[in-house]
């Protein structure tokens, strides 16, 4: 079942791209680019005719994050399709997830420092301790909400694979898979 998954995702959504089709015609502009940017970054795989789709969602940015996300989820909420049932809930999990989740974001987004207090017996006669605090850095390991509901999004297909790689403390980081 699990590999027709995507096979049936990929079906609902052009079946429904194509009844909208029918009674608009031939759709155009942003109405058509929303349509196959939400085809697009429901997959992993992205061929070269996503290319304008893709380039037209992602050059949608804002100051603020999160003037970015719901500027992006009217532009996917373009397509007829996106009123459709379950395509509200894969337009919001791209419009949160699609272009944060691989493994060049997460390292940045994900990176935290920590300040670790070390203390090192100095006297010889009195148990005299010296202390100091040493910054470390460190990528965590764990995803954020927004990555996990993109992934696992019923018609979401192999979508910026990636995994920890590491240990927090010794350097680990996300690496993309493919």
């Amino acid at each position: 079942m699990n590999k027709l998954k995507p096979v049936l995702a990929v079906y609902l959504v052009s079946a429904t791209f194509m009844a909208n089709a029918e009674n608009t015609d031939i759709l155009t502009g942003d109405v058509r680019l929303s349509c196959e940017a939400i085809l697009c970054l429901s997959s992993g795989d992205r061929p070269s005719e996503c290319a304008p789709s893709i380039k037209r969602y992602f050059s949608i940015k804002e100051e603020k994050m999160k003037d970015t996300i719901r500027k992006r989820k009217d532009f996917l909420s373009i397509c007829p399709s996106s009123k459709e049932k379950g395509m509200p809930e894969l337009v919001n999990a791209i419009a949160n997830g699609a272009g944060r989740c691989d493994a060049k974001e997460l390292n940045r987004v994900m990176r935290r420092t920590k300040v670790v207090r070390k203390c090192e017996k100095t006297g010889l006669w009195h148990n005299e301790t010296t202390c100091t605090d040493i910054t470390i850095n460190y990528i965590e390991p764990k995803k954020p909400k927004y990555c996990t509901a993109y992934e696992q999004q019923g018609l979401t297909y192999q979508v910026d694979q990636v995994k920890y790689v590491g240990q927090p403390d010794q350097g680990g980081r996300w690496v993309n898979i493919k």
